[in-house]
């Protein structure tokens, strides 16, 4: 990181304050900004403020690469360029990812769809690879347990997901810091785990001050 390392922080949860994601992210991102002067965290609500669907099939890639009469509108070419140099900018990448419906949810899937561009951010002939080894922490919380061995085990199809495209596909580092069980407190099938739930969150709020402090500071 060479002068002010920047986080780009989002945030992608329905549920407010309440929210076990946010928490999380918010414990990381604030170890971030107290680990060294200068640092700076750019927030971005994904379901305060959403994205659009993809507008156009052609904004999957970069102008260079699309086919012959591919016309986006300039609107929707201003918000993809806008949102890839928002990452690019960004030595960090924090994502909350909470759980929904086994999969991520559709505001930073809309997000992910304006930034993964051949051509741009993954790698090719024309881009090189320019967010290769960049970290890219995943916070996923997850309602029920999703441990070994239990029903659950296998069904989280987000942080796959997120895996694949930003670590396979975009080069990124992906860590994932997880905590699960965070319905135990409103779901009265899940009462008996509200202790699980409790540890599961203090670890996790414990491992993204950890990772937000030495990524903030790397050469600390």
């Amino acid at each position: 990181m060479i002068g002010m390392p920047t986080l780009l922080h989002l945030d992608s949860s329905a549920g407010g304050t309440a929210s076990r994601s946010r928490r999380i992210t918010a414990a990381f991102a604030e170890a971030f900004l107290a680990s060294a002067p200068g640092n700076r965290v750019v927030h971005r609500d994904l379901h305060a403020d959403p994205l659009p669907h993809l507008p156009d099939e052609s904004l999957h890639w970069a102008p260079a690469l699309r086919g012959a009469g591919a016309d986006p509108g300039p609107d929707a070419e201003r918000l993809q360029a806008g949102l890839i140099s928002e990452l690019l900018a960004a030595d960090v990448l924090l994502a909350g990812v909470p759980l929904y419906n086994y999969s991520l949810p559709s505001a930073l899937k809309a997000w992910l769809d304006h930034v993964h561009v051949p051509g741009l951010t993954a790698p090719s002939p024309v881009s090189g690879a320019p967010l290769a080894g960049r970290p890219a922490v995943l916070i996923a919380t997850r309602g029920g347990d999703y441990g070994p061995g239990t029903v659950n085990e296998g069904r989280d199809h987000a942080t796959p997901v997120l895996e694949l495209i930003l670590g396979t596909e975009m080069g990124m580092s992906v860590r994932v810091v997880t905590a699960g069980l965070t319905l135990a407190g409103t779901v009265p099938a899940l009462a008996a785990q509200r202790a699980g739930a409790e540890r599961e969150l203090a670890d996790a709020l414990r491992e993204a001050r950890s990772l937000g402090a030495s990524l903030g500071c790397p050469g600390a």
